[in-house]
């Protein structure tokens, strides 16, 4: 199990997380309908980067059985999920995901993130992940922070680059998106590069 150096209090579902222009907070049930429609409309534009869409991805079933998953890795401290809100509206615009919570030596996890088709490029994934750098690095007390991205994802590759991550390696068949095993460019940022950059 891993333990949280500042406060515990970050496992609730109710946790929220403040950027400028956006706020984040784990998904709830009442979000389902939302949710389902951004990432409908979304589905040809994330398609090039996600993992295959099983048929029945966006039902209501579906998204309650991630929840449970959800609960229970915010119980374990393995992961959190959150959703991306627009602050002047409210709008659910997208997601970001800490995952592969790692305690003892390595005190690391691997963030993952997506927006949907009308939101994208107006800086608020920036916004989002730029936020959340604290809640990894001063919340939960974590070393490390590592991202993943396709070599054609300009877009997520700029971003990482912008918040100071730093280009690590190039992970050869790294994970299957799209139905096929991907290469991927591996990046991360420590706590120590944060801390420099603030």
């Amino acid at each position: 199990m891993f333990t949280f150096l500042k406060s515990d209090s970050v496992q609730a579902a109710s946790v929220q997380i403040d950027g400028a222009a956006v706020y984040m907070r784990p998904p709830q049930s009442g979000n389902w309908r939302a949710w389902a429609e951004v990432r409908a409309a979304s589905r040809t534009f994330l398609k090039p980067w996600e993992p295959t869409w099983s048929a029945s991805a966006l039902t209501r079933t579906t998204y309650r059985h991630r929840l449970r998953i959800q609960a229970r890795e915010r119980r374990d401290n393995t992961g959190y999920r959150f959703f991306i809100f627009r602050r002047a509206d409210n709008a659910l615009v997208g997601g970001v995901n800490l995952s592969n919570i790692q305690s003892g030596v390595a005190m690391s996890c691997s963030i993952g993130y997506w927006i949907g088709k009308d939101y994208a490029r107006q800086d608020i994934m920036r916004d989002a992940v730029s936020a959340l750098l604290s809640f990894v690095f001063d919340t939960i007390g974590l070393h490390r922070l590592e991202a993943a991205c396709l070599p054609s994802n300009v877009a997520s590759e700029g971003l990482l680059r912008k918040l100071g991550f730093r280009q690590e390696g190039y992970a050869r068949a790294y994970l299957r998106i799209d139905g096929a095993w991907r290469d991927h460019l591996m990046f991360a940022m420590l706590a120590s590069d944060f801390r420099n950059k603030a």
